[in-house]
């Protein structure tokens, strides 16, 4: 009986940490803002609210509504002298650079747009997207997002990626292609990775012509302009085939697009492919993680397609992707598990 009990209110408290959800992630962010969890890091004896008042100046109301809160969430910990100390949770929101650009991607591309998840469900287009600008999806808008929107959008996209490019480059350098097809090449990262690690190689991006501006930028920058060459191509409504190469590069790109899309691109992307030409595909499947906190991550990123970023994409599991494949007369020729922090490698094969 009692056990019942204590199960039925910890499930009650539970609840209502959903139901003052906003509440507790606004909080901790003006936390982390202000500075406040960072002063408690470097003290780690504790802290007064008037001391921090004095070395952060937050009003003693502000730090009084913050902190208290804090403390019932567990991102501080309230002592019996009244100073508080940060616990470890407040460590990560603070030190951790996945739950950092998490954070950040919520706070100022994601929040606002919220609100209007169910809207966007019943429509089937990211009705959320209005609060940052008017274009049909993201993508359309990226390069002229307000700055601080932009770098949270970069930072979140990059951050799942960037981590996984050496392994990844080991794989597909293995035959030495000449020529790598990068579809949705994005901001170019990719495509000036494969041009440090291999001399000879000569990249083409496909992407939309907004993305390309920006990647033509950063390119410059590196120097590769002499072997990175561009394809403005919509593979929503692709009006010529993407270019022919040995490789075929999708990093994060078709979790873009719907199940019905994908099929489409990749049907498209098929007629390019000759002889050993091999495609191979990157992606993070919420189903196939080590750790709760990268499935939990992952689950939440589909709300944001639902929302923000097209209305009709989602974060697939390994499985419901794999028969998606299955449809266009491709095959999966081998498979590479946990590159970088969460994401598997598909090599398929026409």
């Amino acid at each position: 009986m009692n056990e019942k009990a204590n199960s039925a209110l910890e499930a009650k408290y539970e609840a209502q940490k959903i139901a003052f959800g906003p509440v507790i992630f606004q909080v901790s962010v003006a936390l982390r803002d202000f500075g406040i969890l960072n002063y408690l890091f470097e003290n780690k004896g504790g802290a007064s609210v008037d001391e921090m008042h004095k070395a952060l100046d937050v009003s003693n109301y502000g730090l009084n509504i913050l902190l208290e809160l804090g403390n019932e969430i567990g991102v501080v910990e309230r002592k019996k002298n009244g100073n508080y100390t940060l616990s470890k949770t407040g460590y990560f929101l603070l030190r951790d650079e996945m739950t950092r650009v998490n954070m950040d991607f919520i706070q100022d591309v994601c929040y606002k747009g919220l609100f209007h998840l169910k809207e966007s469900i019943q429509n089937g287009a990211p009705e959320g997207l209005k609060e940052l600008g008017d274009w049909p999806t993201i993508y359309a808008g990226l390069k002229d997002l307000d700055k601080k929107v932009q770098d949270s959008w970069f930072a979140f996209d990059h951050f799942y990626s960037d981590d996984s490019f050496p392994e990844a480059l080991k794989v597909i350098f293995q035959n030495r292609p000449k020529h790598l097809i990068d579809v949705g090449g994005n901001t170019g990262k990719w495509a000036i990775a494969c041009c440090r690690h291999d001399p000879d190689v000569h990249v083409t991006i496909v992407d939309l012509p907004g993305q390309l501006e920006m990647a033509t930028q950063h390119i410059k920058k590196a120097g590769f302009e002499d072997r990175i060459s561009f394809e403005p191509i919509n593979m929503l409504a692709p009006k010529k085939p993407i270019p022919k190469g040995d490789v075929i590069w999708m990093s994060q790109f078709l979790d873009c697009f719907s199940e019905d899309e994908i099929v489409r691109i990749l049907k498209h992307v098929s007629k390019s492919m000759e002889g050993n030409a091999r495609l191979f595909i990157m992606e993070t499947f919420w189903d196939n993680q080590k750790f709760p906190a990268a499935s939990l991550s992952l689950a939440a990123t589909s709300v944001y397609f639902t929302t923000m970023a097209n209305g009709n994409s989602k974060m697939y599991g390994q499985e419901e992707f794999l028969n998606l494949i299955e449809k266009t007369g491709l095959f999966i020729e081998n498979e590479f598990k946990e590159i970088g922090i969460s994401h598997t490698l598909l090599q398929v094969k026409k």
